[in-house]
């Protein structure tokens, strides 16, 4: 139960994001009064320009990959030649359509956020928020010198949540045409002859998957071993090779020193002298929280040297009333963990039951194809020592119903606690990875142990009943 106060509590929010949109709702369920600030529109860039746009991209490229792939089901795509024989038609993908669909598509999920924020009583402001010291916001509209201070907002707590913008680099900066960030590529109007992807990381991972899906040719700069280098090891290593595979040519151990444009192409040379000529260039080198100028400091609010904002499990800045949350803190960039701590941080400044973050128990995804998700510990951990546990993978080639379907690369893998076979951690690499993780993480979530997850039921045949086949051979004699 919130604690009750004697006047209505009053928060301001900065940024309309998965992390300010979710505050906003919790707030205005406790009963505070809600003012949010957006200067482009509520679901901020996660919906406007990253998350959904790209997902949309891929769902798309997915799709590509379908149809391309029937034959292998026995499907076969024909059409009518002017003889009346049947000739085998070209995939084609008209980008400018599909780029319209996902921005109409953002733009919509970012109305039905306004609409429900609005049905909640939460007062939406347009235009660009700062901190006036610990308790006002001070919001502006217009750009540089033009800028003019229209509106000041007083408030109890305060939520940051402007999230982060694309690392550009000055050996590399982008033009909008050919040299790009992720947040330009919607504007092609045709697929890339050749995509150079600097970077291979999710970002990087998943638009090169997408693209060389497309029809793309696609060249990933990786200054690592392998793509993907925070991930597990096993399953980086089955994109790595279903990239390659798939006709993509990936640079490892390779660092771009510049990229620069030449006409209608452009140029990526390496540290080692080596050059790589293409028609576009994607820039996808990290990203740097929007903190810049917000008068963060100047009200007190502690920030790391990389410009997040350094917050504890609940959300909790140097300052008692203000909070920050997203990819402005210092904490896991996900759109989910985002929206967690955007209600947990409204739940402890109203006094409501508060639940810390637990970073171990985040589930995550990678978007490439096959997907990547991950909950809980994992393999480094067991390796290093820091928790004492027990493996087993199930590779998705023994499964029947992905023999049906016709997937021949990814796993299903589980770690479990060695004294008491607790599920502490797992990696699906699968189509669908994304949905079919949901039972590892809760078992982890209600400290279940194998036995218990192999007791359940699982469809026969079904790609979820990998998990189980895994659980099942970590059963712990008793």
């Amino acid at each position: 139960m919130a604690y009750k106060f004697d006047r209505k509590q009053k928060i301001a929010i900065i940024g309309g994001g998965p992390g300010g949109f979710e505050a906003a709702l919790a707030g205005a369920q406790l009963g505070a009064e809600v003012t949010l600030v957006e200067r482009v529109g509520v679901g901020g860039s996660a919906v406007l320009t990253d998350v959904v746009p790209s997902k949309t991209l891929i769902a798309t490229a997915e799709a590509a990959t379908a149809i391309g792939g029937a034959h292998d089901l026995g499907v076969q795509i024909f059409a009518r030649g002017d003889t009346g024989g049947p000739v085998r038609p070209e995939i084609a993908v008209n980008l400018r359509a599909v780029n319209q669909r996902l921005l109409r598509l953002a733009r919509q999920q970012s109305e039905d956020m306004r609409s429900q924020l609005v049905r909640a009583g939460v007062t939406i402001v347009q235009g660009d928020g700062r901190l006036d010291g610990p308790n006002r916001v001070v919001v502006s509209t217009g750009n540089g010198s033009a800028a003019k201070d229209f509106d000041q907002i007083e408030a109890d707590t305060i939520i940051i949540s402007v999230g982060a913008s694309p690392r550009i680099l000055d050996s590399a900066k982008p033009d909008g045409e050919r040299i790009l960030t992720w947040t330009q590529l919607y504007n092609l109007d045709s697929i890339p002859e050749h995509l150079i992807v600097v970077g291979s990381g999710v970002t990087g991972a998943e638009f090169a998957s997408a693209y060389r899906a497309l029809g793309s040719e696609v060249t990933l700069i990786s200054s690592r071993d392998q793509v993907l280098p925070g991930e597990d090891a096993d399953a980086a290593h089955v994109i790595e090779d279903v990239f390659t595979r798939n006709g993509m040519n990936v640079l490892s151990k390779s660092r771009a020193e510049s990229v620069v444009r030449k006409g209608d192409s452009v140029v990526a040379t390496l540290t080692d002298g080596r050059t790589v000529e293409a028609s576009h260039c994607l820039m996808a080198v990290g990203s740097v929280p929007n903190t810049e100028g917000l008068g963060l400091e100047e009200a007190g609010v502690q920030l790391a040297d990389s410009g997040h904002v350094r917050v504890n499990r609940v959300a909790g800045t140097s300052m008692p009333n203000i909070y920050a949350v997203g990819d402005c803190s210092g904490f896991l960039p996900l759109a989910s963990v985002a929206a967690m701590q955007g209600r947990t941080a409204v739940f402890h400044a109203m006094g409501d039951v508060v639940t810390p973050a637990e970073l171990r128990n985040v589930t995550s995804n990678i978007f490439t194809q096959p997907e990547i998700a991950t909950v809980g510990y994992g393999q480094n951990d067991i390796d290093e020592g820091t928790v004492m546990g027990t493996v087993h993978t199930v590779p998705l080639a023994q499964n029947p119903r992905a023999k049906m379907m016709g997937i021949k690369h990814g796993f299903v893998k589980l770690f479990a606690r060695t004294s008491t076979g607790t599920i502490i951690g797992g990696v699906v690499v699968a189509p669908r990875a994304s949905e079919l993780i949901l039972p590892i993480s809760i078992a982890i979530e209600q400290r279940l142990t194998v036995d218990e997850v192999a007791q359940a039921f699982a469809v026969y045949p079904s790609l979820s009943g990998s998990i189980t086949d895994a659980a099942r051979a970590l059963h712990i004699v008793r």
